[in-house]
Order: C-alpha cells, then sequence, then structure tokens
C-alpha cells in the first residue's frame, strides 16, 4: 500500500484521537498522515492533552476538534483506516466513508474522566498515561508491513493491537 490517511475518532475529539493523530504524524515521519475528529465535537483540545504531548516534544500546533463529516466530502482525504479510540464513538452510527476504508476499534479510557478530582500534577499524569498507551499502539502499528499485506491480515493485526495494555 502506498500512504495511509488514517482518521481517528472519539466522541468529542478534545485529548485521545487528538493524541492520537498528533502521535501518528510525529511518529510516521510522512509514510502516513493522521486526522481525528469526533460525532459531537468540543472544537477545542484539552489543554491536559496539549500539555502531555508537549512534554514528549510532539507538536500541538493545528489540534482542534472537527466534525467527523468533513471527513466524507468529496474534497476530504480519501481515508485508508479509521480508528475509534473511545467505546461511544465505537458504538455509534458512523458516517458512510468514501472509499470503504478498513476499520479498527483502539478503545482506551477517557483521561478526563480519569482525572476528574485529581491534583494538576495527578490529572497531567492521567493523560500522560493514556498517550503512552496510544503511543505503544502506534509504534506497534508502524513496524507492519503493511505494502506485504492484505486487507484481511491488516484488520487482525488491528485488533490485536487494539487489545494492547
Amino acid at each position: 500500500m502506498s500512504r495511509f490517511h488514517v482518521l481517528f475518532l472519539c466522541t468529542h475529539n478534545s485529548a485521545r484521537s487528538l493524541m492520537a493523530e498528533a502521535l501518528l504524524n510525529h511518529w510516521a515521519q510522512g509514510r502516513m498522515q493522521a486526522f481525528s475528529a469526533g460525532s459531537h465535537p468540543s472544537g477545542a483540545a484539552h489543554p491536559l492533552a496539549l500539555q502531555a504531548l508537549a512534554q514528549r516534544g510532539i507538536a500541538t500546533q493545528g489540534l482542534h476538534g472537527k466534525a467527523w463529516d468533513l471527513f466524507t466530502q468529496h474534497d476530504a482525504p480519501r481515508i485508508s483506516l479509521v480508528i475509534t479510540v473511545c467505546d461511544n464513538a465505537a458504538g455509534e452510527i458512523c458516517p458512510i466513508w468514501p472509499g470503504a476504508p478498513l476499520k479498527a476499534h483502539w478503545g482506551v479510557a477517557e483521561p478526563g474522566r480519569l482525572a476528574a478530582g485529581k491534583t494538576t500534577e495527578e490529572a497531567l499524569r492521567a493523560f500522560s498515561d493514556i498517550l503512552e498507551q496510544l503511543e505503544r499502539r502506534i509504534l506497534r502499528f508502524l513496524e507492519l508491513p503493511l505494502e506485504g499485506m492484505d486487507p484481511l491480515s491488516i484488520k487482525k493485526e488491528l485488533d490485536v493491537i487494539g487489545r494492547m495494555d
């Protein structure tokens, strides 16, 4: 396969999906391009998500919540793979994506929920923990020899990655 376009989905597109977008764009080094969107986007990135990314040296410029229907438009990038990172988005009825991309679910805990009632330091740690979990999955995904794999094999590997701790 040539260059992959990956769309990460979450309901609010304010933390998990944005972190996944930033991580894949950082580690893929141009081999793939990541985007993120939500079914009910908040419009803004969660400040602790941005802080966790920045502490890891991951660029955060331009990260903001976007509606997933932007990626169904005729002038949108052709998406190769759609990955839901929250259980709500996985259970929602998604738009029909042009080109019938592969779909996978990589559910991770909602860092804002994990951070509720915590000190600022503990809250940032919750976001950093989710960031690290997403990073392990993305790095494993980038190890796959996609060019030599058929879609069913890719889907099976994506499902295994989605079950990683």
